[in-house]
């Protein structure tokens, strides 16, 4: 079949993106970035799946991806594939005769010309990972996408798409990958719901690091990150990544210049990782709260808004030490007098607001959702509490649930650890005590 020259410009355009995104890529890569290589390609072969009333059968793809790791969760991909061989499909319908399924052909199709084609597309899709950096990294995926034919099907050349899937990468080292993929799109006026597997390779370029020799008597430091190799052994940093811990500070100034932990991308467990501590925030990566105010600095700057380095800004903090029976959100008596006193600050103060944190421990197979769902129950049971026993409307106040996501200290992968077992109300501008002040929820000392 000869080739339609009305698709040489999408073409050309499908290609000139992706060159274009390779370049900025490359550009990019040579950057300071808290992901020391965020850029990755991938190529593999897969199956593009009809609906059973198109007019084209399912065939085999040829699939390029070239993908951007956004942040430890988030990540970005432009594709193209192409389908060089689609062939045209029997239409009819299946009936019973005699007790016998027959399959009659359609041979009135209404559009005749229709005949064997190729296909080829481009997509841009948006990964939400799980664990990223992990060998194995599931993902789940919402992107859009087009699709040109050479020949008509279903009256059209061009589809446009809406795509939605999921997929898992195997990661064999930091450069070298595996993954599979689904995607479900809709596509065309007719908004056929078709579907596409594919299977490839994944490399990741600049995270491959030569073995370099620096300082006196020849000493190893195989990732160049002032660390020797030695050192590295002894931390259990890894030898071959600059950045063991991702977290944006090469593990030879973690351990030199700024005493934080190479393994720990968040030494002081305040929420925010060191290097966007040292480069960004300017904040102590190694103190939680850095400007002693009472909240930590990754709360200000991720929920409240306020300056990490200036003390008079800070909400006014109060971290219940609750204590509820397994599974249960229910708040015990012996705790309704420290929430009282939350209580009668908010309804002295009344232009004043609360935001009600529930937070879990983390111990060897909890299940994030689970979790997460529960801490959110018991900060709503902290809310309803205040609402009822002293008419404050629900309006002023939020509860949201983080699981097990923000410790304030490392968790036991056996016993967890109950310093991450709290509930934490921040009240902005209420009359409330001292910033940061713990209120007691011991019943014999109230």
């Amino acid at each position: 079949m000869k080739r339609s020259a009305k698709y040489s410009l999408p073409l050309t355009l499908a290609i000139s993106m992706l060159l274009a995104l390779v370049l900025t890529g490359t550009t990019h890569a040579q950057a300071e970035t808290p992901l020391d290589a965020p850029w990755y390609m991938s190529a593999g072969l897969g199956y593009l799946i009809f609906e059973g009333d198109e007019e084209l059968e399912s065939g085999m793809t040829v699939n390029f991806r070239l993908g951007y790791d956004y942040s430890d969760m988030w990540a970005f991909e432009a594709g193209f594939y192409i389908a060089p061989q689609l062939d045209v499909g029997t239409h009819g319908q299946t009936t019973i005769d005699n007790g016998e399924v027959v399959y009659e052909p359609d041979v009135s199709n209404s559009d005749s010309d229709a005949s064997d084609s190729t296909a080829f597309g481009i997509n841009i899709d948006g990964l939400f990972h799980f664990t990223r950096f992990e060998r194995i990294d599931p993902y789940l995926t919402l992107g859009a996408g087009a699709t040109w034919y050479e020949e008509k099907v279903n009256g059209n050349t061009f589809d446009p798409s809406i795509r939605i899937g999921a997929g898992v990468m195997y990661h064999f080292n930091d450069v070298w990958s595996i993954r599979l993929d689904g995607r479900t799109f809709i596509a065309g006026n007719d908004t056929e719901a078709n579907a596409m597997v594919d299977a490839g390779v994944v490399w990741t370029w600049g995270a491959a690091v030569p073995p370099i020799i620096i300082g006196e008597g020849n000493i190893l430091d195989t990732d160049h990150d002032g660390l020797s190799d030695k050192d590295e052994e002894r931390l259990g940093t890894d030898p071959y990544h600059p950045d063991s811990d991702r977290d944006g500070l090469k593990d030879g100034p973690e351990v030199h210049t700024y005493q934080t932990d190479p393994l720990n991308h968040d030494s002081d467990w305040d929420g925010l990782k060191d290097g966007p501590e040292v480069h960004t925030h300017k904040t102590d990566p190694t103190m939680r709260d850095t400007d002693n105010g009472g909240v930590a600095d990754g709360h200000e700057v991720i929920e409240d808004n306020t300056n990490p380095l200036d003390p008079s800004d800070d909400l006014q903090l109060f971290e219940l030490d609750l204590k509820f029976d397994y599974n249960k959100s229910v708040i015990k008596p012996q705790y309704f007098a420290a929430l009282d006193k939350i209580g009668l600050v908010l309804s002295r103060n009344k232009p004043y607001t609360a935001r009600i944190e529930g937070h879990a421990d983390r111990k060897k197979g909890s299940k994030v959702i689970y979790n997460k769902k529960l801490s959110e129950r018991r900060a709503r049971a902290v809310m309803n509490y205040i609402a009822d026993k002293h008419a404050i409307k629900r309006s002023r106040m939020k509860a949201v649930g983080y699981g097990f996501s923000r410790p304030k200290a490392k968790n036991n992968p056996k016993a967890g650890n109950p310093i991450n077992r709290r509930v934490e109300v921040y009240i902005r501008k209420g009359n409330a005590p001292a910033a940061g002040q713990m209120l007691t929820t011991d019943p014999e000392n109230k």
